[in-house]
């Protein structure tokens, strides 16, 4: 007998998803930083068993759109309560549920198995958990509801375990050697993207797009030419840097951990254009790939 199944996981910014993600595929797919909408996409991250197939997808977090970039990141996690045999809403033990009430209420009527995390319980006393619990129990009555650390790995293993005794009788949707739905060209913007949301502040992150213009693999060394797209001039020059000295720090920094993901040496030329306001214009976001089709 053979057991398939999508598991979605969905909450709101900075619950930890992407860090439970990771922990759960064993393997780092979703970047992670402090800052809220890290994620933009749905990522996925395939599990393979002798006898099981999970698929896990990561989604933004959930938040009131401002514009066009977040109104289709919010759809990106609307579909994930459309289409999960078994879904993961992650919450924290700071996490204010009141502020995305409209989402809740959606989860409540998902058809799929439910399992309510509550993430971070490393940060919190046994009292406060108690009552999280018993919120949640009251709020999602249908949940089961899971108390872990997804970056102390507390609580990872017995989740695990719970979610591929719910998987469906099924044969697997993907190859079993496959690891993700996501190209390799797809990982090396992310990583980027990780970077400047690490280096820069205030809007700077959130105005930018990565894109690989070219990836040509030999056989020890993978030459990328990317992109990094911004919104305006004066962004450009920040991103530089005075002497360069900005984007030369972003791609030695990522650089290493693109070589540590494909396991080769990489020789990486970043450069920066102007994409005016590309997070408010339809055609520029499908083109960035920013769509459900």
């Amino acid at each position: 007998m053979h057991r398939s199944g999508f598991v979605n996981i969905v909450g709101n910014p900075n619950v930890g998803k992407s860090t439970l993600m990771n922990a759960l595929v064993g393997e780092r797919i979703s970047i992670i930083t402090s800052k809220a909408q890290t994620t933009r996409h749905r990522i996925m991250g395939i599990v393979n068993g002798d006898d099981f197939q999970i698929v896990y997808s990561d989604t933004p977090g959930v938040l009131k759109p401002n514009y066009k970039l977040q109104e289709q990141m919010l759809e990106f996690s609307r579909s994930a309560l459309v289409d999960a045999d078994i879904l993961l809403y992650v919450t924290d033990v700071q996490d204010n549920a009141e502020r995305n009430e409209e989402f809740i209420d959606q989860v409540k009527h998902t058809h799929a198995k439910l399992l309510l995390v509550i993430n971070k319980i490393d940060l919190t006393t046994q009292e406060t958990l108690e009552r999280l619990v018993e919120f949640w129990h009251k709020e999602l009555p249908e949940a089961e509801i899971y108390p872990i650390s997804a970056q102390e790995r507390f609580g990872v293993e017995g989740l695990f375990e719970r979610i591929k005794a719910l998987l469906p009788e099924c044969p697997p949707y993907f190859d079993k050697d496959q690891m993700t739905d996501k190209p390799a060209r797809f990982f090396v913007n992310e990583i980027i993207r990780e970077k400047i949301l690490l280096n820069y502040d205030k809007e700077i992150p959130y105005s930018v797009e990565v894109e690989v213009e070219s990836f040509k693999e030999e056989q020890n060394l993978i030459r990328i030419n990317a992109v990094i797209y911004v919104e305006r001039d004066s962004q450009k020059g920040i991103i530089i840097g005075h002497q360069g000295k900005a984007l030369k720090a972003v791609g030695t920094e990522a650089r290493k951990d693109i070589e540590a993901f494909f396991g080769k040496k990489v020789y990486l030329e970043l450069f920066v254009k102007v994409d005016k306001d590309w997070r408010s214009k339809s055609g520029r976001l499908k083109h960035y790939g920013y769509d459900l089709s």
